[in-house]
């Protein structure tokens, strides 16, 4: 049924019943959402480059992940997989599993959310290494339970007022190569902290996101991931990739880290995985993924079947539309209309970074990469709801537009969005 209140109404409800701490980005009340597009409770439609920041990469109400979740739900809708389990549940194990890169032998678990399995990983890590340090990186986020902000490379808005945070994390350079971080920076950052702060035999695990999505979307280089593999078994390391944002199809394969022909020994998914339901795995090499004792790893909600039904769902749709080719097709576009901003504002735009359907540009002042150009960056997603669009800002200045629009959106209405940010950007930076 639709609201019979406007989005004034609806915001000044939710400013009263929900603490300040979960904001929203824009105070516009979804009434309903098609594939790329959504309409608010005034009947403004807006095009979605945000996919609820990479979790409906098949889309909004795909039918086929519509009609997988009401037929589950039809049969039962929770029983607890570690209490009574279920055979949906077993058949997508068996399919990450498949779908994981590497040739290893592999295993998977079920948890509720991004966080969730990060934290998994790091369990699994320690009860498999007998060691508790962990190393991750400079502007990485990896969620907002207290484990995950410790290994968050970010203070505001993560961590700021929430500490003390677990012992035993640190965090090293991410290779950044506009900002003048090299391969070779973050690496000696990494012996330095071999040297400094904790030796190689205490550290139980190394966690990065192929692309850092908070911070910038910026690609850790395939001569970095190939090293980190190698320093993590000279050293009995475990190598956990974070693919929560990078996973199933968004960078153009079907998990980031296959650019660089790396095997992480631990996977995190999420996000995508699951149209819009619910979800979180971790996947691993099986000697490590059975470290933990029988009851170590669970939830109450992990695993939900009907979340299960919605990831079959999308496993199937992204094969019989080829989402993950489509990924590139979208960066490729992308790429054109973008590059042309940056041509016409070479002072304004320092880099236009695009893996797949996984884009950021990132704003400055000057022409100079060490001034992150905030205020312009504000404007832009300030002014999005004007131009009937949904965009994401994020970077360790806050000065990157984020792009993430559904694999399954049309070339039609593609276009269409990204001449819309054209006229928005010129506007903005005419102010």
């Amino acid at each position: 049924m639709k609201s019979k209140m406007n989005n004034a109404e609806l915001q000044m409800r939710k400013t009263k019943a929900v603490a300040r701490g979960q904001g929203n980005l824009y105070p516009n009340y979804v009434d309903r959402a098609l594939n790329a597009e959504i309409w608010d409770v005034e009947g403004k439609r807006f095009i979605d480059f945000a996919a609820g920041i990479a979790v409906c990469n098949t889309g909004h109400t795909h039918p086929k992940v519509t009609q997988a979740v009401k037929d589950q739900i039809d049969k039962f809708s929770h029983t607890c997989i570690m209490v009574n389990p279920y055979e949906v549940g077993v058949e997508l194990a068996e399919k990450l599993v498949a779908a994981a890169p590497g040739d290893s032998e592999k295993k998977a678990i079920f948890v509720s959310t991004g966080a969730e399995a990060v934290e998994n990983c790091i369990k699994i890590a320690r009860a498999h290494t007998g060691r508790r340090g962990v190393i991750a990186f400079n502007g990485g986020f990896h969620g907002r339970t207290n484990l995950a902000m410790a290994l968050t490379g970010k203070i505001t808005p993560y961590k700021n007022l929430f500490g003390p945070f677990p012992g035993e994390v640190f965090h090293a350079a991410f290779p950044m190569e506009l900002h003048d971080v090299s391969v070779k920076d973050s690496l000696k950052a990494i012996e330095n902290l071999f040297k400094v702060d904790i030796a190689p035999s205490d550290v139980a695990a190394i966690l990065i996101e192929p692309v850092q999505g908070e911070g910038g979307f910026y690609y850790a280089p395939p001569e970095f991931m190939q090293a980190l593999r190698a320093l993590c078994d000279e050293h009995g390391i475990v190598l956990i990739a974070d693919e929560i944002q990078t996973g199933f199809g968004r960078t153009g394969k079907m998990f980031c880290c296959e650019y660089s022909g790396v095997e992480p020994d631990l996977i995190t998914m999420a996000k995508g995985i699951a149209g819009g339901y619910p979800l979180a795995a971790v996947v691993g090499k099986s000697e490590i993924m059975d470290a933990p004792l029988p009851g170590g790893l669970g939830g109450t909600y992990a695993g939900s079947p009907v979340a299960c039904a919605a990831a079959l769902a999308v496993l199937d749709v992204m094969q019989e539309e080829n989402l993950v080719q489509r990924a590139n097709d979208i960066g490729a576009s992308f790429d054109k209309h973008l590059g042309k901003l940056q041509k016409a504002h070479p002072k304004l735009i320092g880099e236009v970074r695009i893996k797949g359907a996984m884009v950021a540009m990132e704003l400055i002042v000057d022409g100079d990469a060490e001034k992150p150009n905030t205020a312009l960056t504000q404007a832009i997603i300030g002014g999005a709801t004007e131009s009937g669009l949904v965009l994401l800002s994020c970077g360790f200045y806050a000065n990157v537009i984020r792009f993430l629009p559904p694999l399954t959106i049309s070339d039609e209405l593609l276009e269409e969005g990204l001449e819309k940010l054209a006229s928005l950007f010129e506007q903005a930076a005419g102010q």
